[in-house]
């Protein structure tokens, strides 16, 4: 699993990059691409299309874009509901997690997002973990 690898060499690095997530990610447009991507992925994969049966994909893909965008640095202030409101009583799990991880990872090489980048952008979302699974 390449996430788990990128927090490994991200704990161990002394390097802070000096350029903006948000922009080396691309910007707004290319950051909602990528999560229009996921959410496409997602409603694909068995093993995860189950909790979004009763989710408004579009609405979920606008609220990913403004969240991917506020954590990676976007002055624009985020409105959404914060991460365990928004996974209170799913039942989310850690293969659940580590699904969508894999299909963001997948969504972002195909646009061609630079594995560096990649890791950085892994870096920031993965602390929140702890507020999604089993809340």
């Amino acid at each position: 699993m390449r996430w788990a690898l990128v927090l490994i060499l991200l704990a161990a690095s002394p390097c802070r990059a000096e350029t903006s997530l948000f922009d080396d990610l691309g910007g707004r447009d290319k950051i909602s691409a990528v999560t229009a991507d996921l959410a496409d992925r997602i409603k694909q994969d068995p093993r995860i299309a189950h909790f979004f049966d009763e989710t408004d994909m579009d609405r979920f893909h606008d609220r990913l874009t403004d969240m991917f965008c506020h954590v990676t640095g976007e002055k624009r202030p985020y409105r959404g509901a914060n991460m365990y409101r928004a996974h209170e009583g799913l039942g989310i799990t850690d293969a659940a997690f580590d699904a969508v991880v894999e299909d963001l990872e997948e969504a972002m090489d195909d646009y061609q997002v630079p594995w560096s980048t990649q890791a950085r952008f892994l870096g920031v979302l993965a602390p929140l973990k702890r507020e999604i699974v089993g809340k």
